[in-house]
């Protein structure tokens, strides 16, 4: 069995997909887990200050060993390498990239070989030509560039240098399949999944009762960012007559006017395990995005996580929700999206929708897993 060494999000802070693959290897394939400075160059605010304190915490304990009972046997072995927390210059990179080589060399060292080292970030590119790796495979999770708050230009000039060198490349959407065939490589296409077991259990559960003024009514959990809708999440808010809009997640930015509206509340982030308990005190899931560049492009977690609690779901019709157009309700503009919410709310998820998502059956994480296992295989060859 191949080892790899995988370059994305830190292990444990949120349950990306890349972290529900890994969870599901084979136990005799062997990771190293690299946790990286991200994408997000560092401003000064309470945000950037936190994480900051967080890496710091990192490099001064070295390595560590994964502890999360979902992972394979032994877990990932999780390095965090000591890492400049900027790559818009040349000089910028040229130091990360000795920095990340002698550390992530070091630390592979003992694993068997052949070694394939998987990226879901582009900030990777320049260690392509000096990690001692056999074979590189590129999972496309997003368009980072188009990200609001990341240097777009250096994103897509990192990203279109490592999809020239890497062997392999793995998207998770049609949107972004065909963006790498405009940067001249095939790619193979595998969606999100969804954690079966977990949802439903939650969904034969009884819904937590609601009451009050507070009660939640319409539930969104995800990243709060410059991606949402604030004016649908308004209107919705004012059409209400009971219960709250609750935004869950942690906030990047968010408008003043959604934080002093009194049907709409925020809980920051919370644990990925407590989303079903949340979910069974809501009437709806709601997916307010713009319709933006970086939206078309992206393959939300949360879209197959709503659709397996069960309750009705109304979203914006982007790419990624219109495959799902026949177990939801889609919409375009901001009265549609209140009616619709409005209409949920009173008679609940329709027969045709609930009988249409028999096919989150064939989305569970573990055949996702066994896919991307062969993708690895290819990318070895």
């Amino acid at each position: 069995m191949k080892s790899l060494v995988v370059f994305s999000d830190d292990w444990g802070r949120h349950p990306s997909s890349c972290q529900h693959l890994v969870k599901r290897l084979p136990a005799d394939c062997e990771v190293l887990w690299v946790n990286t400075i991200g994408t997000r160059a560092p401003k000064v605010d309470l945000s950037t200050v936190c994480r900051a304190a967080g890496k710091i915490r990192e490099w001064v304990g070295g390595d560590q060993r994964g502890s999360d009972p979902a992972c394979t046997e032994s877990g990932p072995s999780v390095l965090s390498p000591l890492m400049w927390p900027w790559f818009s210059r040349p000089a910028d990179r040229w130091i990360n990239k000795k920095m990340l080589v002698r550390a992530v060399n070091q630390a592979a060292a003992h694993l068997p070989r052949p070694l394939v080292a998987v990226t879901t970030l582009p900030i990777v590119a320049d260690l392509t030509d000096s990690l001692d790796v056999d074979s590189w495979l590129y999972y496309c999770v997003d368009d980072l560039s188009l990200w609001p708050g990341l240097d777009g230009t250096t994103l897509r000039e990192m990203e279109s240098k490592l999809v020239e060198r890497v062997d392999h490349v793995v998207t998770v959407s049609q949107t972004l399949q065909q963006r790498m065939g405009e940067l001249g490589r095939e790619s193979t296409l595998i969606t999100h999944g969804v954690e079966l077991d977990l949802w439903k259990a939650s969904a034969i559960e009884p819904p937590v009762a609601r009451s009050g003024p507070s009660a939640p009514q319409a539930v969104f959990w995800g990243l709060i960012d410059g991606r949402l809708e604030t004016e649908w999440v308004l209107a919705l808010a004012d059409r209400l007559d009971r219960g709250s809009v609750v935004l869950v997640g942690p906030i990047e930015t968010i408008d003043k006017r959604l934080r002093s509206h009194p049907r709409v509340s925020t809980t920051g982030a919370v644990a990925y395990e407590s989303l079903p308990g949340i979910a069974r005190s809501a009437s709806v899931l709601v997916m307010p995005y713009k319709d933006l560049p970086v939206t078309r492009s992206m393959q939300p977690l949360k879209l197959k996580e709503y659709l397996a609690t069960g309750l009705p779901v109304v979203a914006r019709d982007l790419p990624a929700t219109s495959e799902w157009s026949d177990c939801l309700d889609l919409v375009s503009t901001r009265d549609d999206f209140v009616d619709a919410v409005a209409n949920r709310i009173d008679g609940g998820i329709s027969a045709a929708q609930a009988a249409a998502r028999v096919r989150l059956e064939q989305e569970g994480w573990e055949a996702k897993a066994r896919s991307f296992l062969v993708e690895i295989e290819r990318a070895a060859c």
